[in-house]
């Protein structure tokens, strides 16, 4: 079905939000386990869903914001809810105040649920998050690292159908691409009148990622791709290596066919070292780990036992 308004986009990101934080977390050591919390929380999947749909109401921007955050998280610790520490237990910045994720990244406010862990390091975002700047093979690499496919970064690259960029991100390597012919000349004039002289990693000016369909949770990023209209570097890179040229053309070709994909992939990148047992905590508060005293007392309150537990309902 073809989504059409920005309405729809947040119609179908609730669902998929949802899945990706519920159907995923009850996980035992060998395997996941759906409708872990009927029992223990049946109103789980209700709540989790209703917070969603608030966010969007508020600000419709929070459903590529959610996308992004699930990302950030899962490539750096697992899926953990790491990167909503605002400190670091160790000291240092942590992983939202690492470059890749300050001050673009948002929906920290957002609760869903899974065991939480209790390190954020701003050195651990810088080495595992894939950049904007990434070659195809650069981003081939840094997605098998995580277990992921070709196929599936470039199906989780759709992503950028929504959102939005900062200067930072694009304007100097668009102008690499400028002299070497891969980004349309007209497209980067407009950016280049978008974005200030001095723009840096803190410059507030910004720009949708999809250049026809900016609020369409569609597959017109595909179909821009062949006509230099990327916006980032990484962006074109997809169709400028043999291995991932052809599922660009292919899910250009088949939205459906994206879309099914797109579901699969977020779940598999659900469950990137992920936390169960004993691992981790169940944070009282998303953005700082529990006191000594606090773990243990809510952990009691919740089902499974030793390292058998699945994932219990926390805050990532």
């Amino acid at each position: 079905m073809r989504m059409t308004t920005s309405s729809s986009v947040g119609a179908g990101l609730v669902v998929l939000v949802a899945t990706v934080c519920l159907l995923l977390p009850a996980a035992t050591r060998a395997q996941l386990q759906v409708g872990f919390y009927n029992t223990s929380c049946p109103n789980a999947e209700a709540l989790v869903r209703q917070a969603v749909a608030a966010a969007f109401a508020n600000n419709s921007g929070i459903a590529a914001g959610l996308i992004r955050l699930h990302f950030h998280d899962c490539f750096v610790r697992g899926c953990d809810a790491s990167v909503l520490l605002s400190v670091n237990p160790g000291g240092g910045k942590t992983e939202r105040e690492a470059p890749p994720n300050n001050p673009s990244l948002r929906g920290f406010e957002v609760p869903a649920g899974r065991r939480d862990g209790n390190v954020s390091k701003e050195g651990d975002a810088l080495k595992n998050l894939p950049g904007p700047n990434n070659t195809a093979t650069g981003l081939i690499d840094g997605f098998a690292a995580k277990n992921l496919t070709a196929e599936e970064m470039v199906v989780l690259s759709g992503s950028h159908t929504i959102g939005r960029s900062h200067c930072d991100s694009f304007l100097f390597k668009n102008r690499e691409r400028l002299a070497n012919g891969t980004i349309s000349p007209a497209y980067q004039a407009l950016l280049e009148a978008l974005c200030p002289p001095t723009t840096n990693q803190f410059t507030p000016n910004t720009t949708e990622i999809d250049l026809s369909t900016p609020t369409v949770l569609d597959n017109n990023y595909y179909k821009l791709l062949p006509l230099n209209l990327g916006l980032h570097f990484s962006d074109d890179q997809l169709i400028r290596n043999a291995t991932t040229a052809p599922n660009v053309a292919a899910f250009a070709a088949n939205e459906t066919l994206w879309k099914e994909k797109f579901i699969s992939a977020m779940i598999k990148m659900g469950r990137i070292e992920v936390n169960t047992g004993a691992q981790g905590e169940v944070r009282l508060n998303c953005s700082i780990v529990n006191a000594p005293s606090s773990s243990t007392g809510i952990e009691m309150l919740l089902p499974g036992t030793s390292d058998d537990r699945a994932d219990e309902v926390a805050t990532s």
